[in-house]
């Protein structure tokens, strides 16, 4: 074994701890943009299904209707709403960076952090709006 290969081998931690690796926001926005699109994938099924009472008959939509009621349907229909606009938001930011805007570094941790403040602000008006 060459000597740069032993170097390389002893500079290489031994155990990641994750709880001290600080993450750039351009990192934790791009994890949080997977998460939310997991989200939305579990959240298409309680929306068809949601959709599918609300068509059966009046009663049944009076039915639907009245689980919004409910302050944990109120929690999940906004959890939906909050995950929808964030991956809403930071897919456009995406798209303009894979049309070449804001690749260099600083503009992209400006534009992932107007993603959250965006996202924030998105999601206290639906809470306001579904509360």
């Amino acid at each position: 074994m060459e000597q740069s290969e032993q170097n390389v081998k002893k500079q290489r931690p031994v155990h990641l701890d994750l709880q001290t690796i600080r993450f750039p926001a351009t990192a934790i926005a791009s994890i949080l943009h997977r998460v939310s699109g997991v989200i939305m994938l579990f959240a298409v099924g309680i929306l068809i299904w949601l959709l599918n009472e609300s068509l059966v008959s009046p009663e049944s939509f009076a039915g639907v209707q009245s689980l919004f009621d409910n302050l944990l349907v109120k929690f999940v229909i906004w959890g939906i709403l909050t995950a929808l606009g964030y991956h809403l938001i930071v897919g456009i930011r995406h798209l303009i960076m894979d049309a070449g805007c804001w690749e260099e570094l600083p503009a992209g941790i400006a534009s992932a952090k107007a993603a959250f403040a965006l996202s924030i602000a998105f999601s206290i008006i639906v809470g306001v709006w579904v509360w």
